[in-house]
């Protein structure tokens, strides 16, 4: 007989995965145990079978749960005469990880349409396959008592479900029923409403045209009926967000196909239990209003994902809603009931159960059909990264840039990338990234740092976090540049050590003190060396040329005739105009850029397609949408001077074909590809100096569907390996996750 231990490590806690080696134990015939201990889960057979077991063990998983590592030792046989699942225990230090957030599985599913279920109509049913684990958990082992169900003591049905170890909700901490859950309350304002059946009464005030809040599992969205164009307007009136898309819910995949195209990759993402949004394209002809994506040739689709989301739909004859989150422009999303019942809301449907991780919807984007995150959360979050490099022994905090900020943690080979967490130059979402650091640090038992990594600009809210986190806990400070940072997390997608990168993107502090944006990069993790770049432009006015590229047109042209047809977008007209280039001559308050993302943006100015952003990538995104529908291939000559690409060229040809007057949709094509072609012509050129076969492309440039498709054609056309992310997102969620590494292989 032998006797062993066996340890493993991933996706083991809340996911039956104990049930299942119970199962497999017992049906092997051996005795022994099973248990939590912090964050490994400690096995103990004896027995004939334990080859057996051990080539089973990560054969038959539960649908959630991933083995990320396994340590087997011989131990001293003890003669059990079973084999138990037995209490939890604190004592590990390793590391592992809670699972994310998931989509109701179709069993609950089936449970909650059933009249004669006593979980129908239930908004919280799940399972040990499905629900919440990330937004309910406050430490870990993963136990009920440790989570927010911990208020909700269970019902003798649920007990003896929760304690029968052949039940699939075996210890499922967030079980529970209508006897012993959560429950749902309507509001009109801070106003409860009696009503029996809550989410049916939040249908009929969204048939009327009402705005409702629906408090769910990771936060709350705002809701409104997708074919009411008078109540998205007022949506957007109330949320002073003029412009920027609003993402939809579908009652299923058909309705979706109604209004929007959709591919096999983006269909299977869809239908996942990850649920994110995807960015789909629109079919135009649907009846859509245009005020749920002004301007725009695609739309953020997702698929119900909770009870409630269900239910919803059952009690509505609407099959798409408006689902945005209920924040204001740069803030976290609300999770406290007070806040939620006094929004921008008519009405609102809550509930008694604590969100202890804000958690936002995940947003998803095929280009040329390969995967790429915009934001990567619900679903997927902390489910950790692989280092693909030898690592030091350090531990990592990692905070990010200003905007679009994630956090990371980095310990031995892994790294746990926090929830989407947003702008940090907000006060309350600063306060939102503190408490997630803390949340991370219980449910990781990570507490302990050598290095705090950051932006290498020195006026970031999470820079100057950093230098407090470093006196606290007495570690070493690394500022890493904005653009190495992008990089690094590409290369890691891809397992490489060096690639020639093109960094594009809006801004990103350079080691110059200036304003990047359109870098070719030479890094091979530790290093990295500038190549070559878009040619640097004034930005008179900083950081107000961002928000009215007009200015930024001006700059880039300098010349006050070229200009004159855009003289509407200057507040004061022409003595405004006067005054920028006096500005600029006497460089007072004039900053430097390479950003592609400035040049996109003032091509749209110039093509009078957006003159003013009201939302990040605004301009941008509407220039892509614009070219979108191009019929006719313009060409715009691609002009290199001393690895740079010059930019007032292409913006001279943009205006010179405008006022010819080529279409704009033709016009904007031509653009794009002019920045793209030029971009990848500078990295093929650094490339063959380095003699390097891998080019890569980051940043939130990127995003952009034909741009990329550009910038590979060309690359791979001329005998190149072309490389983008693939697990990571390509904007500025990613930077933490680089900064982080490069703190693991200093």
């Amino acid at each position: 007989m032998n006797a062993l231990k066996i340890l493993t490590q991933g996706i083991v806690q809340g996911v039956g995965f104990r049930p299942y080696i119970y199962r497999l134990a017992t049906s092997l015939k051996l005795n022994g145990y099973v248990r939590n201990l912090g964050n490994v889960v400690e096995i103990i057979i004896e027995g004939e079978n334990t080859d057996k077991f051990l080539e089973k063990l990560q054969k038959e998983l539960p649908p959630i749960a991933r083995i990320d590592s396994v340590k087997t030792s011989e131990t001293e046989i003890k003669n059990y005469s079973n084999f138990k699942i037995v209490e939890s225990e604190d004592a590990y230090s390793g590391v592992s990880v809670i699972p994310a957030d998931i989509a109701i599985c179709d069993k609950c599913l089936a449970e909650i349409r059933n009249p004669k279920d006593r979980r129908y109509k239930y908004p919280f049913n799940a399972c040990t396959d499905c629900g919440p684990r990330f937004t309910v958990i406050e430490n870990v082992p993963y136990d009920r008592i440790q989570t927010s169900m911990k208020e909700f003591p269970l019902c003798k049905d649920c007990l003896d479900e929760y304690e029968d170890v052949l039940d699939r909700r075996y210890h499922g901490e967030a079980i529970c029923c209508a006897k012993c859950g959560p429950q749902m309350t309507f509001h009109e304002k801070q106003d409860q409403i009696d009503c029996k059946n809550p989410i049916k009464k939040g249908s009929e005030v969204l048939k009327k045209g009402k705005i409702l809040a629906i408090k769910g599992i990771g936060g709350t969205h705002l809701v409104v009926d997708a074919y009411n164009d008078k109540a998205i307007k007022e949506l957007r009136k109330r949320l002073n967000r003029p412009n920027q898309a609003f993402a939809v819910m579908s009652r299923d995949l058909e309705s979706v196909e109604k209004y929007a195209q959709v591919s096999e990759k983006e269909k299977t993402t869809l239908l996942s239990n990850k649920r994110p949004i995807v960015i789909l394209k629109k079919n135009k002809s649907y009846p859509f209003p245009e005020s749920l994506s002004p301007g725009l040739h695609n739309i953020g689709v997702m698929l119900p994902y909770s009870p409630m989301h269900y239910i919803l739909f059952d009690e509505s004859d609407i099959d798409t809603y408006v689902m945005t989150s209920a924040n204001t422009p740069g803030e976290p999303m609300m999770i406290e009931n007070n806040e939620i019942i006094n929004g921008v809301n008519d009405y609102s449907l809550i509930h008694n159960r604590q969100i202890l991780n804000r958690c936002d919807d995940s947003v998803i984007r095929f280009r040329n059909d390969e995967l790429s995150f915009i934001r990567r959360s619900r679903g997927y979050t902390p489910e950790p990264y692989t280092i693909n490099y030898e690592v030091n022994d350090l531990n990592v905090l990692a905070l990010g840039p200003e905007l679009d900020v994630t956090f990371s943690i980095a310990k031995n080979n892994k790294i746990y990338p926090s929830q989407h967490i947003g702008n940090t130059n907000k006060p309350k979402t600063l306060e939102f990234l503190k408490k997630a650091i803390d949340n991370m640090e219980r449910i990781t038992k990570i507490s302990e740092f050598d290095v705090i990594a950051c932006d290498m600009h020195p006026h970031f809210f999470t820079t100057r976090l950093a230098h407090e986190l470093k006196d606290k806990y007495e570690a070493t400070l690394l500022p890493v540049q904005h653009h190495h940072a992008h990089s690094v997390s590409l290369l890691n997608d891809h397992g490489i050590s060096e690639a020639v990168v093109i960094a594009a993107d809006g801004v990103g502090y350079g080691s110059d003190k200036t304003s990047w944006g359109g870098e070719i990069l030479y890094t091979n993790i530790k290093e990295f060396e500038r190549l070559a770049h878009l040619k640097p432009q004034l930005m008179p006015g900083g950081d107000i040329a961002t928000k009215y590229p007009a200015r930024m047109l001006l700059s880039i042209l300098g010349d006050e005739n070229l200009i004159k047809n855009y003289v509407k977008y200057f507040k004061y007209g022409e003595i405004e105009i006067k005054n920028i280039l006096k500005q600029i001559e006497s460089n007072i308050n004039v900053g430097i850029t390479t950003s592609t993302g400035r040049i996109l943006d003032s091509i749209a100015a110039a093509l009078e397609i957006c003159h003013e952003r009201t939302y990040e990538g605004e301009c941008s995104m509407k220039l892509e949408s614009a070219a979108y529908y191009s019929t006719k291939d313009l060409e715009i000559p691609v002009i290199i001077e001393d690895n740079q690409l010059n930019t007032t060229e292409i913006l001279k040809e943009v205006v010179r074909l405008y006022n010819y007057g080529e279409k704009k949709a033709d016009i904007a094509s031509a653009g794009q590809k002019a920045v793209a072609k030029g971009l990848s012509e500078l990295a093929i050129s650094s490339a063959d100096k380095k003699a390097i076969d891998d080019i890569g492309a980051t940043g939130g440039v990127f995003y952009n569907e034909a741009i990329s498709s550009c910038v590979k054609k060309y690359i791979e056309e001329n005998g190149y390996n072309f490389i983008q992310h693939i697990n990571t997102c390509a904007g500025d969620g990613s930077v933490s996750l680089g900064q982080a590494i490069v703190g693991k292989i200093r």
